[in-house]
């Protein structure tokens, strides 16, 4: 789908999903008996079939993504960071001080981890025969994600627009398309911006979190007895803080949803690739949330049967509300592309390397 958008000729090019749940089901019922009966291992290759199944239905522009992963890559990477925690969980119990170590080890290998699996999801997708690329090092991983998460978690929240503009940035700004890369130099502001519903959900949900948890404990004292014994108390407490860590969860899943797509939409829409081609994204924070929350019911209420469905309209949903503004004819700057060699060759296949799941 594709339409005007500018005097100049410039056409936003709509993303379009052509799959549909029927047609899912049939893969995803297998995926998950073939997993089931593997203990897990098979687990690899159905994210390989499901990537191809809805990465080959998304279109921009009459032409479809591509996914070229193998289980294989998928499922060394997977053993290679279990391995790791395996181990570390092994040393510890014989060496019990390694237990002080060996959390710095992990947090050096990490942003390694991540950046390694950025690259590993950008080289084996492609669209039009050209591969994307990811460059960025482990130090900004570190910066982008740990530390970024870090700053958001003690400021409770207050400082996650600077948090997102730090991971988006390491995201777009090491993005690659062919030899074309992608650039993203937004404002903090305009993250901001977005943040400030989420920031009043906060608020608002704390409060009622707050007023729930004291109306249990008014209602659980005033039904016990004179002398409830230590049992009962000590029950009564754990059920109250697990009751208190369920509320808050879930009033942290709304609040990260309403964010999350804010977000999204600014950063999309502030990215360029090849310094001139706008990305679009115009999703609404409300009819999302109530995309995710019906498909959680329908999905519990069916036993799981209707996954299939619930997955194809989140993503077609996304998809459609997606999408890149091109200046010129987008032919002329593929075929160009082609031209300087961005096109996938079989060497490129060898480059891939691991999935880490991060």
């Amino acid at each position: 789908m594709q339409q005007d958008v500018s005097e100049r000729g410039d056409r936003l090019f709509r993303g379009e999903f052509r799959g549909n749940a029927k047609e899912y089901f049939g893969i995803w019922i297998v995926n998950v008996l073939l997993t089931i009966v593997t203990v897990g291992i098979y687990s690899a290759w159905a994210k390989v079939r499901r990537n191809r199944y809805f990465y080959g239905n998304t279109f921009v522009a009459e032409h479809s993504f591509d996914y070229h992963a193998k289980g294989k890559q998928i499922f060394i990477g997977r053993v290679i960071v279990f391995g790791l925690f395996f181990a570390v969980n092994i040393l510890t119990s014989i060496v019990p001080p390694l237990a002080f170590v060996f959390p710095l080890i992990i947090l050096a290998v990490l942003p390694w981890l991540i950046s390694r699996g950025l690259r590993f999801s950008a080289r084996v997708t492609s669209y039009r025969n050209i591969r994307f690329d990811f460059v960025g090092k482990p130090w900004g991983a570190f910066v982008a994600v740990i530390l970024g998460g870090l700053v958001a978690f003690i400021s409770f929240g207050i400082l996650a627009p600077f948090a997102s503009r730090w991971l988006y940035r390491y995201v777009f700004n090491n993005l690659r398309y062919g030899d074309r890369a992608f650039s993203l130099d937004i404002a903090v502001g305009r993250i901001y911006a977005v943040w400030i519903l989420p920031a009043l959900m906060a608020v608002v949900g704390a409060v009622i979190v707050g007023i729930v948890g004291v109306f249990i404990y008014v209602a659980s004292a005033q039904g016990m007895p004179e002398d409830p014994g230590e049992e009962v108390l000590v029950a009564l407490m754990i059920t109250g803080i697990y009751g208190f860590l369920i509320l808050g969860f879930i009033v942290y899943a709304v609040i990260s949803i309403f964010y999350k797509i804010g977000v999204r939409n600014v950063v999309m829409c502030a990215t360029l690739l090849d310094g001139r081609h706008q990305l679009y994204s115009d999703m609404g924070r409300m009819r999302y949330f109530w995309i995710v929350l019906s498909n959680l019911v329908v999905t519990i209420l069916t036993l799981g049967l209707m996954r299939p469905w619930a997955a194809v309209r989140e993503h077609r949903y996304k998809v459609e509300h997606a999408g890149i503004t091109i200046q010129g004819d987008m032919g002329e700057i593929v075929a160009s592309m082609q031209a300087s060699g961005a096109a996938a060759t079989a060497e490129y296949l060898d480059m891939e390397g691991f999935d880490f799941g991060f």
